[in-house]
């Protein structure tokens, strides 16, 4: 077997000839581009296993544009190599932008040998176990007649993409959204296409634990530890080793206790109540909160350090209003599987239901939703589910308030229910309301008074 390609794309020669020795005396080949248009060329004509790539070249020295357009390049032509970005202007929000676009890890020059040869192997590592995990997937694959859910709203394709590109990449990642967006199961979706799929994913609800048990629950304890101790438990850090540790509601906690969480996220160490061995924690951290940290943060009821270790990369999932092209879709979905629990024929929604569950707001997001169509599926006695058998919204025979209404109030009232629903999207509340776009903002204009 022919030993890994490693094509460099750096402008500077001194850099060139000190990586070409690095490499080329560890085993590695080694190509060069000194521009990402050059490197363009050598990906056509070789087939490379990983890049080092610059961020900065002709245009200037410090932004990482150059860098970051290459990666959307790389990106958009489904070339499969692994990416570890260089630059000698080091920041965290470019490093979060690089590995957003694909970037397996990042690289501050000066380098250190050692660091960078164990970060090239990582990576490769990484490349060979998404091959064959694409392999097992795909002989595993268990027959079902449901298949998964393939979200279409632009909002969540494109965080999907960015989760899909960093869900390798072996970094603490912070989900936050309001209750009920799905926060729980894209912590289990990132754990599944991890290097740690193969070991085990602990799930902890942080709120849910009581303040004289969080050591114990977390570290675990020795028998005789304390009174109730009746034997050894072990912790969910343990329970977790080599696999994804998922904190869920982590903006719960006391102040004492995340500062025995930082000081396990630092050092990577911790003792079970009752032991004075040390143990050594290698799990990946997934948190959540629907809180606002950055509010906890400034009112001194969440520690800054701790949330800069939690959030590496954070990830906002948007309210299910926001993700207009997904509703009836999902909602159909959520029938298909409702049908096959509970033995049922329900075929699907009539156009009053569809109306209904795209104009509704969705407080309590997709957990509302599902039980709104566990609840119809189980009830409904028709072929098709009816805007009265969601139970959800004015859908009683009683006069409307529209009815009592002058046109311009019904039409000003119906305006801003459709940009609420769509979370003030013009194109998709201009086609909620059956009109065009231009036909909508000459009303907005119209009716100076609605927030656009």
């Amino acid at each position: 077997m022919s030993p890994p390609t490693i094509l460099v794309i750096d402008d500077r020669s001194e850099i060139i000839t000190s990586l070409q020795f690095l490499l080329e005396d560890n085993g590695y080949q080694m190509l060069f581009a000194k521009n990402p248009f050059d490197a363009k060329e050598r990906l056509s004509e070789h087939y490379i296993d990983l890049v080092l790539l610059d961020m900065n070249f002709s245009l200037d020295t410090t932004s990482g544009e150059e860098g970051l357009a290459f990666l959307a390049w790389l990106k958009k032509q489904e070339i499969d190599t692994r990416v570890v970005a260089m630059t000698a202007w080091s920041n965290v929000e470019l490093a979060v932008k690089a590995m957003q676009l694909g970037a397996g890890d990042f690289i501050e020059k000066p380098w250190k040998n050692q660091r960078l040869l164990s970060v090239i192997s990582q990576q490769l590592e990484l490349k060979g176990l998404k091959a064959i995990n694409k392999k097992l997937s795909q002989r595993l694959e268990p027959a079902n007649d449901t298949p998964k859910f393939q979200w279409q709203s632009a909002c969540m394709t494109e965080l999907m993409e960015q989760i899909e590109n960093v869900a390798l990449a072996d970094v603490s990642i912070l989900l936050s959204g309001e209750n009920g967006t799905g926060k729980s199961q894209l912590a289990e979706y990132i754990h599944q296409r991890s290097a740690r799929n193969d070991h085990p994913l602990i799930s902890v609800n942080m709120g849910a634990i009581s303040e004289s048990l969080f050591e114990s629950e977390m570290f675990g304890h020795k028998k005789g530890a304390f009174t109730d101790a009746k034997s050894d438990r072990i912790g969910r850090f343990e329970l977790a080793q080599s696999g994804t540790l998922f904190l869920d509601e982590i903006a719960n906690i006391s102040l004492a206790h995340q500062a025995k969480l930082l000081r396990v996220l630092e050092s990577g160490q911790f003792e079970a109540v009752g032991d004075s061995k040390t143990q050594f924690a290698n799990v990946r951290i997934i948190s959540a909160t629907n809180a606002d940290c950055k509010k906890l943060i400034h009112s001194e009821k969440f520690r800054e350090d701790l949330f800069y270790r939690l959030n590496t990369i954070e990830f906002s999932l948007p309210p299910l209003r926001a993700r207009f092209d997904d509703i009836v879709p999902l909602a159909e979905y959520l029938l298909a599987r409702f049908n096959k629990k509970y033995g049922k024929t329900v075929e699907g929604f009539d156009k009053s239901a569809q109306q209904l569950l795209k104009t509704y707001h969705w407080p309590g997001n997709i957990r509302e939703m599902s039980h709104v169509i566990e609840r119809a599926t189980l009830l409904t006695q028709t072929t098709q589910i009816s805007a009265s058998g969601l139970h959800i919204g004015n859908t009683g025979s009683e006069p409307s308030l529209q009815t009592m209404m002058t046109l311009e109030q019904a039409e000003r009232m119906l305006i801003k229910k459709a940009l609420h629903a769509t979370a003030h999207n013009i194109t998709q509340a201009a086609n909620l309301l059956g009109i065009t776009k231009s036909s909508l903002y000459r009303r907005l204009e119209k009716y100076d008074d609605i927030e656009k």
